[in-house]
């Protein structure tokens, strides 16, 4: 049976799809057969994006060996499991919509979550189209605006220039489409992407199974753009919709770094263990009434922080 490595393009759960690339990720004399692809164990789970080594074990179909060191894994968890989203990224596409309302809690844990594992977050503000809602949404993203992270307003459905002009960030990269379900980010990975959806039902006839759509992560090449010398453009991961996004697995030191107008404060509170709610001498409190901090990110820091301490009480009953 031969062995080779293989690039994982769509998790159902345990079972994975995947097709035969060279070191890098990309197609070899292979071409692109997708293998039906099994874990041997816990120690072998993989995320979409894995470059994986893997040996034939019939048609079509093998085993993972080992998974090659990931550049970064994003994940989600709570206090007793966590859930893969996707690995070796270059950055996330976080896909907010004015209408139905998005949720500010889910944003900044998403960009906590890139920070952590040092992704691009980008932020992608859709259906800009409706005019009574926009305002309210782009006050909500005032506090990203002013740290310095890309938000690009959109309309997929009827503004064909504003998803190229995003794409133009796209080209030579690994991105991540994350968000809630009815933000439209299935309307932007269609509009990207025109093949997604032959894509996606290869990949469920390959499985023989419809059923896992909604929960699927999946990869798609982007298309090549005229001129392309043949080889890779460019990559989107799709991640099923979802409405919370723990960070359970964070120490407060990481989460504390990853709140990037907090480092320059770091270390200057009165107290070494402030949690930056009512004690004296806490600079990130007066950099809030300063408004140089805003108050909902602090909010959430206290949230990430209990979430995280109990975490690791409820760990440490279950040894």
């Amino acid at each position: 049976m031969k062995s080779f490595k293989a690039l994982l393009v769509a998790s159902y759960g345990r079972h994975y799809l995947a097709r035969a690339c060279d070191g890098d990720g990309n197609e070899n004399n292979h071409g692109k057969a997708l293998y039906q692809v099994t874990s041997r164990g816990k120690q072998h789970l993989g995320a979409v994006g894995d470059i994986l080594e893997v040996t034939e074990t019939g048609p079509e179909q093998a085993v993972i060996d080992a998974i090659s060191p990931r550049k970064n894994l994003l994940y989600r968890s709570d206090a007793y499991k966590s859930k893969s989203i996707a690995s070796n990224v270059d950055q996330i596409l976080i896909v907010l919509a004015t209408e139905p309302g998005f949720s500010p809690d889910l944003l900044g844990r998403a960009v906590i979550a890139a920070e952590t594992a040092e992704i691009i977050p980008r932020i992608i503000l859709n259906k800009c189209d409706l005019p009574n809602k926009l305002p309210a949404a782009r006050k909500m993203l005032e506090p990203y605006i002013a740290m310095g992270y890309p938000v690009h307003e959109m309309s997929v459905k009827h503004d064909p220039a504003s998803v190229q002009e995003l794409a133009q960030h796209l080209y030579g990269k690994v991105s991540v489409l994350v968000g809630q379900s009815g933000m439209g980010k299935s309307t932007l990975l269609n509009a990207l992407i025109p093949d997604a959806v032959a894509q996606t039902q290869e990949h469920s006839k390959k499985l023989d199974s419809g059923k896992h759509t909604t929960t699927a992560c999946r990869y798609y090449d982007l298309p090549a753009k005229n001129g392309d010398q043949p080889g890779f453009v460019g990559a989107m991961i799709d991640s099923p919709g979802f409405q919370e996004f723990g960070l359970a697995h964070l120490s407060e030191s990481e989460l504390q770094h990853a709140f990037i107008e907090f480092r320059p404060l770091l270390g200057q509170c009165k107290f070494h263990n402030c949690s930056h709610g009512d004690e004296p001498g806490c600079v990130i409190r007066a950099a809030v009434h300063a408004g140089t901090i805003s108050a909902q990110r602090v909010d959430l820091f206290r949230q990430l922080r209990h979430e995280s301490h109990n975490a690791d009480t409820i760990q440490a009953r279950l040894k």
